[in-house]
């Protein structure tokens, strides 16, 4: 082992000679001699065992995108990037792997595991007491948090780095389906959001916008003028969001693949020739994305759609997702047929059955392929969470050769801590279930920690069938998400807004337009969380050390002035809340019903809220102030010069507004608009500053609400350079 350590304090062990992952950039690391190692540490020939005690009322946050609560204690999760749509609470493992945990304790701490391979994390299971790390090898380095929570997530962040941000464009109402089928479907569908005075920024083009499913390649049948239909599109300032999938058709003649045989940039099987695997074309070929040449090479095909006028991607079947691969079909066709003719009874029938069942995303497949990590062999397995990040990561490098200093908007399923950088994420195939709207709001704290901020479900479930009740109550969640994109499955109810009864189509334009009513807020905290490397979404307990608020599961925190505290229960016309300190309740029905009626002043401790099924409960933090404007169609057309501002002021409330262009990189040098607000009480008279380099800015209506409930309305038509009473 060797040991290092930051002027921070934040600890390094290095366990042998690990295979890099890029995930740490900031090299700010001394070598010392030596420090308190935590727990106790097993080896053995090809695995680390890494045992460390627990007390009774430790709260464990983190490990990113997985089952259960946001509290993980009590059960084993792995980190190995899957793909299985049945988010069911016995998975111990989905689409990300993301290695990061914290245990709120008397002194809290927290470890990474930099690591390629797979990782499980026993978390007071097997023995309630005791928390247990296994690493499938002997090569990797291990980093050792100290302080409080939100001393530990900023810690940690500034290590990762600042996360992807997408275009502004990327925070507004997304439509998405497996398939849209053709040019005349999308345009129908671009068509019924604004007979429904529906607002949406983009529709998404699954795997049926391909020629036969082949990357980089648009069906001329199905869509006869593409560059032609991008651009009308944009002319309505809606995007068009294509998928990229991880195989590349084996074909004659497709240029891509005859590209990767021709300089062996495939993963190759054993023997050295290309791994063949089956995913939606049929048999594929994967690149190999770990080498540096293919990934170049690879972020380069994205220029073809970007030359049309595409300007986002989402990148899918990345882990990778693996239907079969040719020698694994072999073999099962093969025991399938040595049991014609047998009576088989339980065991033999159960045999038979996992054989064809376990034939998708098998361990063996992952195994038997070789990566060439830069002139370094490497088993696939050794690496496999690593594969999803270095494609998207080579689709980010080629965006920056494109255009260096254009965003562009860009998702993906399987991730790895280090890509935070390159992406955002949705949280894979789930389902029309209560539960996983559930999962979605208890899922954001972990993801935050892990770096990825822009972030998001398929709002109303890919799998299965929505209700209009479902779809109405996970928007009023989704809304706060930096991507809200509403997704379904081939074969399911269609969740288009307009496919369901007209109040509930009336209720969800309500909702989707306070979405974009928030956008000035949500865009100003997702990037002020990225800047500061803090939580957009946090528990409670990363503001409140109070023992109830460590309890609480279902409540989050948003960026610096809200609450939430979703209905997320089938029925359900109302749900307990707990207040950690007094705070407004805020019941939105619609923007424009923004009245007294609608706030209500509530005392610290427990209460039961009733709440209605076209109302979403927002709760107001004393002292704090939440911006708005005026909802529009697209988040182009929003007027931020003109602002609304919401806040619960018992005495004063500062807050900081963020802005910038929403379209370039500017941001990463200081290229912003910041306008400072402070309101100070003084009996009933209020004294508000405005301080902005916002020259376009004009006027800002102040709703305030003051310690004894009683609601105040305050227009500034100008914008004033001093302190003034009003």
């Amino acid at each position: 082992m060797n040991f290092y350590q930051t002027v921070e304090g934040i600890n390094k062990i290095s366990f042998g000679d690990m295979i890099p992952t890029e995930t740490i950039l900031q090299k700010r690391f001394v070598k010392t001699d030596s420090f308190m190692v935590p727990g106790v540490i097993q080896k053995s020939e090809k695995r680390f065992t890494w045992k460390l005690d627990l007390n009774d009322d430790d709260v464990i946050y983190g490990l990113g995108q997985n089952v259960r609560g946001m509290n993980k204690r009590g059960f084993v999760y792995e980190s190995f990037c899957s793909d299985d749509p049945n988010h069911t609470p016995d998975k111990k493992s989905l689409y990300g792997a993301h290695n990061f945990f914290v245990v709120l304790s008397d002194k809290p701490w927290g470890i990474y595991i930099d690591f390629a391979g797979k990782v499980t994390f026993d978390i007071g299971f097997e023995h309630k007491d005791v928390l247990k790390i296994e690493v499938e090898g002997i090569d990797f380095d291990a980093y050792v948090f100290t302080g409080t929570y939100k001393q530990i997530v900023n810690q940690f962040r500034s290590l990762i780095g600042q996360s992807y941000v997408p275009p502004k464009w990327g925070f507004g109402y997304q439509q998405s389906r497996w398939s849209y089928v053709d040019q005349e479907e999308v345009l129908s569908i671009a068509d019924k959001f604004d007979e429904h005075d529906l607002p949406c920024d983009a529709i998404y083009l699954d795997i049926d916008y391909m020629e036969r499913f082949k990357d980089f390649t648009v069906s001329e049948e199905r869509f006869p003028a593409f560059q032609s239909f991008v651009t009308d599109m944009k002319s309505r300032e809606i995007k068009l969001i294509p998928i990229i999938d991880a195989g590349v058709k084996i074909e004659s003649g497709y240029d891509v693949y005859e590209e990767g045989v021709k300089n062996d940039y495939f993963c190759n099987d054993a023997s050295g020739h290309p791994f063949v695997a089956a995913v939606w074309p049929g048999k594929v070929h994967f690149p190999d994305f770990f080498n540096s040449q293919v990934r170049k090479w690879f972020g380069q095909k994205y220029h073809h759609l970007l030359n049309m006028g595409i300007e986002g991607f989402w990148n899918d079947m990345n882990e990778p997702a693996i239907f079969y691969s040719e020698q694994g079909l072999k073999d099962a066709i093969s025991f399938v047929n040595s049991q014609a003719g047998k009576n088989l009874d339980i065991y033999t029938f159960f045999d038979l059955k996992d054989k064809i069942l376990n034939i998708s995303n098998s361990e063996v497949d992952y195994k038997s392929m070789y990566h060439n990590y830069d002139g370094v062999k490497v088993n696939h397995y050794d690496v496999h969470n690593l594969f999803g990040y270095f494609m998207t990561r080579a689709a980010a490098e080629g965006f920056e050769d494109y255009a260096p200093d254009k965003r562009h908007f860009m998702i993906t399923r399987a991730s790895h801590i280090g890509m935070a950088k390159h992406s955002g994420i949705w949280t894979g195939d789930n389902h029309s279930w209560w539960e996983h709207l559930k999962l979605n709001i208890q899922m954001m704290p972990g993801l935050g920690m892990a770096g990825f901020l822009y972030s998001g479900a398929d709002t109303g479930g890919f799998g299965g069938e929505a209700s209009g009740e479902l779809l109405t109550r996970w928007l009023q969640f989704s809304i706060f998400t930096p991507l809200l994109r509403n997704h379904s499955a081939l074969g399911t109810r269609k969740q288009e807004p307009w496919m369901f009864e007209t109040e509930t189509l009336d209720r969800i334009r309500d909702v989707v337009k306070m979405r974009y009513a928030l956008i000035p807020y949500l865009y100003s905290e997702f990037m002020k969380a990225n800047f500061n490397h803090e939580l957009l979404f946090a528990p409670l307990s990363y503001e409140y050390d109070d023992l109830r608020s460590k309890q609480v599961e279902d409540q989050l925190l948003l960026g610096d002035s809200l609450m939430l505290a979703p209905v997320y229960e089938q029925n359900s016309r109302g749900r307990s809340v707990y207040l950690p300190e007094k705070m407004v309740l805020w019941k939105v029905t619609a923007f424009e019903h923004l009245n007294e009626e609608a706030f209500e002043l509530m005392e610290e401790g427990y209460h039961f809220v009733d709440v209605a099924l076209n109302e979403i409960p927002l709760y107001l933090k004393p002292g704090k102030l939440v911006v708005l404007t005026k909802p529009e169609n697209r988040v182009s057309n929003l007027d931020e010069s003109n602002l609304v501002v919401v806040g619960y002021v018992p005495n004063k409330a500062i807050y900081e507004l963020y802005n910038d262009d929403g379209l370039t990189k500017g941001y990463k040098s200081g290229d912003s608009l910041k306008t400072m607000l402070k309101v100070d009480r003084h009996k009933n008279e209020y004294q508000i500053s405005v301080d902005t380099n916002d020259m376009a800015l004009k006027s800002i209506t102040f709703y305030l609400i003051d310690d004894n409930g009683k609601w105040h309305v305050i227009k500034q038509n100008a914008i004033m350079d001093e302190s003034h009473y009003v």
